[in-house]
């Protein structure tokens, strides 16, 4: 093997670890930020209601500000790109904490969701090109890593409440700390590029219609994700009776189950493909809705939620990467595809309180059970990024192009 042959491996294994750095890095401030809400409301003197507008602030800031990734991208390229919205990133998580009352705590999480989803569109798109050059999947394990940080994050948040640390000294430290951490990994990142004849994505745009089908499947698992996580917990205690300690118990489990299903999970696709993995996720999806439903104790109810866990973690990975292949502007189909999702995170929450009021918490998980089925039906659209379909070698579909050959992607030797 020639030596600029191993020299260029070389080189994107260390990528592979700095864009992994990069996504437990950006995990990292979302778990630092979501155990100190409860500080937060005090030092604002909110209502509950007024902390939950406050809090649909970051997803409209995501979902407004992710079309911009794409163009920002393209002009300055993706590791200079990625730098700087990081840092604003891990940066924003100062603004929260500082804010006074019910106005300024809004602007604050606009902020602080805009930088997030644009650098969460930036660093997807960068972790698929480093998958592309490896040439096996990468990516569910880079949300595991996500996960990881977040994890991590919300350990040290919850030491720091546990000590009556000012929140506002907390996320100081930690954002000094991360945004150190995520300057130091995007120096090995790959700086990919656009190809110079290829046309500059619009600043603003609806999402391509290539990424309208896979963003319906990360929408589908999202809201089992976002349900689960969140209403957990009360379908615990208010359906089953369950100790406060134990309904806790229950989406802390759930979320390390999608923690570790995500760091596993490329064996998985580079074994099956994108496409049946999805399904069979579906499957243990749909059957872990249906135990939430018809539990008649705890234990098979907290059962359900790990399933619904292990069948929706690789999901949006795997949406992320079929949007990555799916035009010559990965950024930008990953934008669609994310603002989609996001959205599905946004309505989830309200959804299922809303189907509770009108009939019962029951009836909403009924209401994940048959999402859940929707990824079972509509697998078959993220064959785009399925690598064993791609080489011939899954669910019987013909070959297709390799990510790397297509136009407008960047050339692996620059």
């Amino acid at each position: 093997m020639r030596a600029d042959a191993v020299h260029d491996k070389q080189g994107v294994r260390r990528a592979r670890i700095a864009i992994a750095v990069v996504f437990c890095v950006h995990g990292a401030v979302t778990g630092s930020f979501a155990t100190r809400v409860p500080w937060i409301q005090e030092h604002t003197g909110l209502s509950a209601g007024q902390l939950g507008l406050a809090l649909a602030f970051p997803a409209i800031g995501s979902v407004t500000a992710m079309p911009v990734a794409g163009a920002i991208s393209h002009r300055f390229g993706a590791r200079n790109a990625l730098r700087a919205l990081l840092a604003l990133w891990t940066l924003a998580l100062i603004l929260p904490s500082l804010a006074p009352d019910l106005v300024t705590l809004c602007a604050a999480l606009f902020v602080y969701g805009a930088a997030s989803g644009m650098s969460d569109v930036v660093m997807n798109a960068v972790g698929l090109e480093t998958e592309a050059r490896l040439d096996r999947s990468i990516i569910s394990s880079l949300h595991g890593m996500w996960s990881a940080g977040a994890l991590t994050g919300s350990a040290a948040g919850a030491l720091a409440a546990h000590l009556g640390a000012d929140a506002r000294l907390h996320h100081l430290l930690a954002a000094l700390v991360l945004t150190a951490l995520g300057l130091i990994a995007c120096q090995r990142v790959l700086d990919v590029r656009s190809a110079p004849e290829a046309e500059p994505p619009p600043r603003f745009a609806l999402p391509p219609r290539s990424a309208l089908l896979i963003g319906v499947v990360g929408f589908c698992a999202v809201f089992a994700e976002g349900a689960s996580l969140d209403w957990s917990a009360v379908y615990l205690r208010d359906v089953l009776d369950t100790s406060p300690g134990v309904a806790a118990a229950s989406t802390t489990a759930f979320a390390l189950t999608m923690a570790l299903t995500r760091l596993c999970g490329d064996r998985v696709v580079d074994r099956f493909g994108a496409v049946r993995t999805v399904r069979a996720g579906g499957v243990l999806a749909a059957a872990g809705g249906l135990l939430v439903v018809v539990a008649p104790d705890p234990l098979v109810a907290m059962a359900g939620f790990g399933l619904l866990g292990l069948g929706v973690a690789v999901v949006v990975p795997l949406a992320f990467a079929a949007a990555g292949r799916s035009g010559p502007n990965p950024s930008q189909a990953i934008a669609g595809v994310a603002t989609i999702t996001y959205t599905s995170g946004l309505i989830a929450p309200s959804a299922i309180g809303a189907v509770a009021d009108a009939t019962s918490l029951v009836a909403s998980f009924g209401l994940v059970t048959a999402l859940a089925c929707g990824l079972i039906v509509g697998a078959g659209v993220l064959r785009t990024g399925d690598r064993r379909a791609a080489s011939g070698g899954g669910d019987g579909s013909p070959a297709a192009e390799p990510a790397g050959d297509r136009a407008g992607s960047p050339d692996p030797s620059a």
